[in-house]
Parts: C-alpha cells; sequence; structure tokens
C-alpha cells in the first residue's frame, strides 16, 4: 500500500493509442491524492472513460506509467487490482440472474469471506445507499427502478471496501429528478466513506457538485485542472462554454 505521502493514482506522461493511430490519450500526467474526489470533465471522445480504464487496466498505456498505491498497473496482478479498486457504470452493470443481495457479494464472495461477515456487510451497506435489506436484498435487478439499480451498483462497488472508486457516468441515463436525488445522495455519502473518486461526467453542474477538483479534457489532453472554485472564474474558453450553459450566474458548493 502507498504511504501517506505519496498519491493514489498517479499518470506519469501517459500516451494511449489504438493500432498506431491519433492518441486517444495525449502525454498526460496527472497526481490524484488519498480521499479526494477528482471529476474528469469533456465531450464524448475527449478521453475521459479511456482514462479511467486505464486507472485498473482494463486498458494498458501505450507510452508511459499509470501508479496505483505507489505501484505500476502493469506490476499489478490484474484481478487484485481490479478487486481494490470499485467500479460504478451507467445502468449499474448488474448480474440479471443475481438477487440485489448476491450482486453486492460478489466481490466479498470472491475473496472467500464468511457468510455472516458477507450477510452483514450486504446489509450495512444497502442501509447505506438506502435501500432496506428486508425490502431489497432478495429482489432481482428487473425489479427495482434505474435509480434503485444505480444504489445497487454504488453498494457492490464498496462491498470489499475498496480505497478507490472509478464511476463512469453513473447517473447519465436517469430521469432529472433520480439523478439530481442520487447526485446528493452521493455527494453527502462521499464525505462520510473517506474513498477516493474519479468521476467521469460530461455535466458540468454535476462535476461542481461533486468534485473536489475538475479535470476538463478535450482531445485526449488535460486543458483545466481547478478546484470547483477555480473552475467558476476559469479563463479557459472551454471551461466558460460549459458554464455559460448553465444559463445563469453560477456559485461553486
Amino acid at each position: 500500500m502507498a504511504d501517506a505521502e505519496t498519491p493514489l493514482v498517479e499518470f506519469r506522461n501517459v500516451t494511449f493509442t489504438v493500432n498506431g493511430g491519433a492518441p486517444i490519450i495525449d502525454k498526460l500526467s496527472l497526481t490524484i491524492a488519498a480521499s479526494e474526489t477528482l471529476v474528469l470533465l469533456g465531450e464524448s471522445g475527449c478521453g475521459k472513460t479511456t482514462t479511467l480504464r486505464l486507472v485498473n487496466r482494463l486498458l494498458t498505456p501505450t507510452a508511459g506509467k499509470i501508479l496505483v498505491e505507489g505501484k505500476a498497473t502493469t506490476e499489478w496482478d490484474p484481478i487484485r487490482l481490479r478487486r481494490r479498486t470499485g467500479y460504478v457504470i451507467q445502468e449499474a452493470g448488474l448480474f440479471p440472474h443475481f438477487t440485489v443481495a448476491e450482486n453486492v457479494a460478489l466481490v466479498p464472495s470472491l475473496e472467500q469471506w464468511d457468510e455472516e461477515r458477507t450477510r452483514e456487510r450486504v446489509e450495512e451497506l444497502l442501509t447505506l445507499v438506502g435501500l432496506e435489506p428486508a425490502r431489497f436484498a432478495d429482489r432481482y435487478p428487473r425489479e427495482l427502478s434505474g435509480g434503485q439499480r444505480q444504489r445497487v451498483g454504488v453498494a457492490r462497488a464498496l462491498a470489499a471496501d475498496p480505497p478507490l472508486l472509478l464511476m463512469d457516468e453513473p447517473f447519465g441515463a436517469l430521469d432529472p429528478l433520480s439523478r439530481a436525488s442520487l447526485q446528493k445522495e452521493f455527494a453527502e455519502l462521499k464525505s462520510t466513506l473517506g474513498k477516493t473518486v474519479v468521476f467521469v461526467t460530461h455535466d458540468v453542474r454535476e462535476a461542481l457538485l461533486l468534485g473536489s477538483r475538475i479535470a476538463l479534457m478535450a482531445a485526449g489532453k488535460i486543458v483545466a485542472l481547478e478546484t470547483p472554485e477555480g473552475f467558476v472564474k476559469s479563463d479557459n474558453k472551454l471551461a466558460q462554454a460549459y458554464l455559460e450553459t448553465l444559463g445563469t450566474a453560477v456559485v461553486a458548493p
């Protein structure tokens, strides 16, 4: 494990290409401190999801190095790395033939936790994300609303208590009311969890609400890296364009 002085995640001059084409990620350098929420903000195709997938070695850099807990991703056993990294995607990605409890218990089961410890953890996390275990543990994903499925996805990602949480537009497919509710709940939840979070979005309002820092991406590069307060005051033209979409004066949270 990394010591307190070591960034939990570090990109060192990372490039990623496919079959020798134009870089999807272009000489990216970035450090992410323990317990911060870094939001990757940008338009479709800017490289933000690729950046996320490089962290848990779903992708391997073409050049440069990514370190997680002070260790290069290429030196990690990929299964061990992914079990140290919670991963939440749009539509939750739940196994449809597993109950809610079985979905949340997936990684603890793979880690061979005993039955009682697993059951207690599942109940703890369902309660944490606002799903009463007695009502929801035995349901199947098809019996849940979109917002409920996303809550299960967050619980599953947290099940083995990983230090790092990767979230790829987790609320993007929800209706506006469900999305706003989950954004608010997650903002409150992350302050109590103490996790390091890397959060992908194209929604500047979401970025301002949830981020400790916002990394604005374009063409595989970070073109602005600011706190929410700094982002609101940024003279970067792309940042200004995003802020203009809000339509009214913005005050950072």
